[in-house]
């Protein structure tokens, strides 16, 4: 932490020499030497109260874990001298590392009024600008930086991305050609390259095609992501209706990945195949070019019917079956779709069971071949037929079908795994929950079984059950709640909270809610490293992905799943608060004290603070209480804006 000393409270020589090793050892992380250093200085009466000292050993001590007394003497600190822009940035930094950005922003701009080209402090507030999506404002620190830095990479960098993330695409543009003028190619050079990729991505959001093509072909040299090239350039022939150039690179890379559904979409975009007879065309060309790929094969299924639908489906289930092939039924169940596209599967199936159970061939016209199936293809579809029929929702059929399965290969952990799925979609879950446990004891070294065997006890409410088997697989010595906890397992964590939620343990349902919310709290946080790290590092399209994703990041299912138990048990708590007795038998988890709490609760949250009266505990009730509670449930609610 460079620093320029206060002309409000200058120190002399010696003094000076001390408050710069105090910033030293700041930097280097030796934060007792540092506070013996602002000891020295301190305890001299003339400088008792020098406000940056104080300050700086606040900052010493917050580092050290000794948060109120960082506080006490950084607000000393600045009481005592408000015009040093230290002390404005200590203050600042105190903020951020409370996670108090608005507050932390405040205190970055006081600083830059006593010192506006202070490069650190810029630097440290153009973070949290990004961070909190302040985008102007972040523009605005961005073009400081780069007035006082124009020769560093990272101001040229900064600056465009700002006007990109503002969708000033043109702005953005000419900062980034004007930046790449500058530089100098010198062989393999990836941050170069990936700086030609990102000003590229900038022209295609702008939609500039044709300019973003000619870019393209001007440095696919000095690209070192060559894939990247080809799936740009084809996409962009294709967006320009460039349509045999598109097909001819679609196809290339192709021969590089045969799997890609992607490539075989742009290659009938690109041949302007809409009939089933040009679609088929093409698949045809490519399963005899690649023999042994899946998707050529798969994907005709989807846009054919009839006869023709039969015949394919028919050959790639045999297929499947003869080779062995568990998720043939998950890769197919899209097609059930079509309930016509259902029946004719089925019919297939059920008439492959007959032939091989009889002949071990998969159709009658194969009676007399002296090449038999192998005796797994009869397993395998037993095992298909059984998920058929659970789609279907015929129940017991799917159960008739399994246990067949069962009996003809008893230790076959997917068989069970299936007979579970089928009780549970059948509403019994207890069954289900057996059933997966004889499929652990097949193989305890399975931490897929495990996991799955654990959510179904989950959903049978068994509680313990569930976290002792998890159990086998987390660290020793510790619990294995609080190891899932550590490694942020969300699942786990959503089905605790239902579970405690059906059994009306409402504190131990919320715990786990504002978990999962702590989570995402967490994941937010953690991007704050990569707004330097990407700068540095030249990754700029993983960092604007990166950005984009942070954005959307509370959309996802396991919030909503924790959201909205939530909102179920403050909204229940509220219809009916719980009488003394239930709070006596119900409430295992502790919180903050009650009267403190109401002090972190928003305006007129009154759900929370009924939750708070239903967590008042008389002395006399003799309850468990752990300390890893639900704690500030005002501070934690679930932000539901997206």
């Amino acid at each position: 932490m460079k620093t320029i000393m206060s002309p409000s409270q200058p120190l002399p020589p010696k003094e000076n020499t001390l408050f710069k090793r105090i910033l030293k050892c700041y930097e280097h992380k030796q934060y007792k030497n540092g506070l013996k250093f602002a000891k020295q200085i301190l305890t001299n009466p003339k400088f008792s109260d020098h406000g940056e000292t104080l300050a700086m050993k606040g900052l010493t001590l917050n580092c050290l874990g000794r948060k109120e007394e960082a506080y006490e003497y950084v607000r000393k600190g600045l009481r005592n001298d408000l015009k040093s822009h230290v002390c404005w940035h200590v203050f600042g930094l105190l903020q951020r590392s409370d996670r108090k950005y608005d507050e932390a922003i405040k205190c970055y701009r006081n600083a830059l009024k006593w010192d506006k080209d202070n490069i650190q402090i810029l630097r440290d507030l153009s973070l949290l600008q990004i961070q909190m999506r302040d985008l102007e404002g972040y523009r605005d620190t961005r073009y400081q930086l780069f007035i006082l830095r124009p020769t560093q990479r990272a101001s040229w960098i900064g600056f465009a991305m700002a006007y990109h993330l503002l969708k000033d695409f043109e702005m953005a543009l000419k900062i980034l050609e004007e930046f790449r003028k500058t530089q100098t190619k010198r062989g393999y050079d990836y941050e170069h390259s990936e700086l030609l990729l990102y000003q590229n991505m900038v022209m295609r959001e702008a939609g500039n095609l044709e300019d973003a093509l000619n870019h393209l072909n001007k440095y696919e040299e000095q690209i070192c992501d060559k894939l990247s090239v080809l799936e740009t350039k084809a996409k962009l022939h294709l967006d320009l209706s460039h349509l045999k150039e598109s097909k001819e690179i679609y196809t290339e890379l192709l021969l590089r990945n045969p799997e890609n559904h992607a490539y075989y979409e742009g290659v009938e975009k690109a041949t302007q195949a809409v009939s089933v007879e040009d679609k088929m065309k093409i698949y045809v060309e490519f399963q005899e070019k690649f023999p042994r790929a899946q998707t050529p094969q798969r994907r005709p299924l989807d846009f054919t019917s009839g006869e023709l639908f039969k015949c394919l489906v028919g050959k790639y289930i045999q297929k499947a079956l003869h080779k062995g092939v568990p998720p043939l039924f998950v890769d197919l169940r899209p097609l059930y779709k079509d309930p016509e596209k259902a029946r004719i599967i089925g019919d297939l199936v059920v008439g492959y069971v007959e032939c091989l159970s009889k002949h071990e061939v998969f159709t009658e016209d194969k009676i007399n071949s002296k090449e038999k199936e192998p005796a797994t293809a009869l397993l395998w579809a037993y095992y298909y037929l059984a998920q058929h029929f659970d789609y279907l929702g015929s129940t017991s059929k799917a159960l008739e079908y399994i246990n067949t399965a069962i009996d003809h290969t008893p230790t076959l952990i997917e068989l069970f795994l299936a007979k579970a799925r089928f009780y549970k979609h059948s509403g019994d879950i207890q069954e289900a929950v057996h059933c997966l446990d004889e499929a652990q004891a097949l193989d305890t070294a399975d931490r897929y079984i495990n996991s799955k065997c654990a959510k179904y006890m989950l959903r049978a409410n068994l509680v313990k059950e569930a976290e002792e088997m998890c159990s086998k697989f987390t660290r020793e010595g510790v619990s294995s709640m609080e190891n899932l906890n550590e490694m942020q397992c969300m699942w786990f964590q959503t089905e605790c909270a239902l579970a405690y939620q059906r059994l009306g343990k409402w504190g131990d349902a919320l715990k786990k809610c504002h978990e999962v919310d702590r989570h995402f709290a967490e994941i937010i946080e953690d991007q704050f490293d990569f707004h330097t790290y990407c700068m540095r590092k030249m990754t700029l399209r993983a960092y604007v992905g990166l950005l984009r994703l942070e954005d959307v990041l509370q959309s996802h299912p396991f919030y909503f799943k924790a959201a909205k138990v939530a909102i179920d048990v403050y909204l229940r708590l509220y219809d009916k608060p719980l009488t003394e007795n239930e709070i006596s038998e119900e409430i295992t988890t502790a919180i903050t004290a009650p009267d403190q709490l109401f002090n972190h609760l928003p305006n007129n949250d009154v759900l929370s603070k009924k939750w708070c009266q239903a967590m008042r505990i008389d002395d006399k009730v003799n309850t468990k209480l752990s300390t890893s509670s639900v704690r500030h449930v005002g501070e934690d609610n679930f932000d539901m804006s997206n």
